[in-house]
């Protein structure tokens, strides 16, 4: 049964009838969604802190939750993750849906590979050139975990085939492969967490149902960079709150084009500012500066969330990132800071006060 991931969908009417969601509806659940990462590899979510965890997640006004269990990656291409027994499938995977469920949140299973320890700089630099032996152990491990991982899922109302993997994009036709296993498994709606950068690098968004994009977008204007004239690097400047909202004007416009040519709707599968005064040119950055830098990673938010809740086809957004109790906050983009609670509060709250008094008349 589909349980939601489409409901708010307004602009693109005609995208598979049988998850057309009612008119009523779409006015009503835009996808408001927390990572909820992990300090021990997936350990704590099978703790019993996962409660007052998720508690302190539903009080912001978030609807859903999401969560990345991991797997690692050889040199040789091996994706190498724990056995996983489908009659006896793990608590730190099924634990953390069962209690979502029960705090009326939905939640979303976005698996990563870890690439630490591994010859790669990060996920997106897996790519193995024409070493085919490679090529086909990863892909072919890479489907047994994914595929396990969907089976012992299946309750979750979203997953994600992969995230930033953007070396290994042009190889099209195995990740049809692995979406097409995946659809044999489960009957989770599913998505792929492309990197800001590559989006428009996927060729298989027909085949899922919302285009992911992991929504670390700089917001200054291209146009006025100055660089460093010996080592070529753009010259850091603090942006004011006016060329913030014209950077996501100009995102606003693009990903509603893309949404519309591709006939899908769009979700942030992340999207997070750390502490720092460069956070809205590099978001993806875990910088961090002084207390004093608090207020531009809350102004960054805050336009970040009015936008898409502004904007029918971006559906929603998985905020980065929050931790269990009783370490919630972590080091850098520390969503669960008292002062950035009472910012997701507000805009969560406001939005779902318009949106109520619109579909009433009031």
């Amino acid at each position: 049964m589909f349980r939601g991931w489409l409901l708010p969908l307004v602009a693109l009417a005609s995208f598979h009838a049988d998850l057309r969601a009612a008119p009523e509806e779409t006015t009503s659940r835009p996808i408001r969604g927390i990572t909820l990462s992990t300090h021990w590899s997936g350990a704590d979510w099978a703790h019993d802190t996962i409660e007052p965890t998720l508690d302190r997640i539903a009080s912001t006004g978030a609807n859903w939750v999401t969560i990345h269990p991991y797997a690692t990656i050889d040199a040789d291409g091996t994706v190498v993750f724990r056995p996983i027994d489908p009659d006896n499938p793990p608590e730190h995977v099924v634990r953390p849906i069962r209690e979502a469920h029960a705090r009326g949140l939905k939640i979303m299973i976005k698996p990563h590979l870890a690439y630490w320890g591994s010859p790669f700089a990060w996920r997106g630099e897996i790519q193995f050139g024409d070493d085919e032996p490679s090529w086909q152990r990863f892909f072919a491990s890479y489907q047994r975990w994914i595929v396990t991982l969907a089976i012992v899922s299946h309750d979750a109302d979203g997953f994600a085939v992969g995230t930033e993997l953007g070396g290994t994009l042009d190889h099209e036709a195995q990740w049809r492969s692995i979406i097409e296993a995946v659809r044999d498994a489960s009957a989770t709606p599913l998505t792929y967490a492309a990197n800001w950068d590559s989006y428009r690098k996927v060729r298989f968004w027909d085949a899922l149902d919302v285009i992911g994009i992991q929504g670390y977008f700089p917001l200054d204007d291209p146009e006025r960079r100055t660089y460093d004239p010996v080592s070529g690097d753009p010259i850091d400047r603090i942006l004011d709150e006016a060329e913030i909202r014209r950077g996501w004007g100009r995102l606003r416009a693009e990903l509603r084009e893309y949404s519309v040519e591709l006939n899908r709707p769009v979700v942030f599968t992340e999207l997070g500012y750390s502490r720092a005064f460069s956070t809205a040119l590099r978001p993806w950055e875990s910088r961090v500066d002084g207390e004093e830098a608090r207020s531009m990673q809350r102004l960054c938010m805050r336009v970040a969330l009015e936008t898409i809740e502004a904007e029918p086809t971006l559906i929603g957004v998985f905020l980065w990132k929050w931790f269990s109790e009783p370490r919630a906050l972590g080091r850098d983009f520390q969503l669960a800071h008292p002062k950035m609670i009472r910012l997701l509060r507000q805009v969560w709250g406001e939005s779902s006060s318009s949106m109520s008094r619109s579909a009433t008349g009031g």
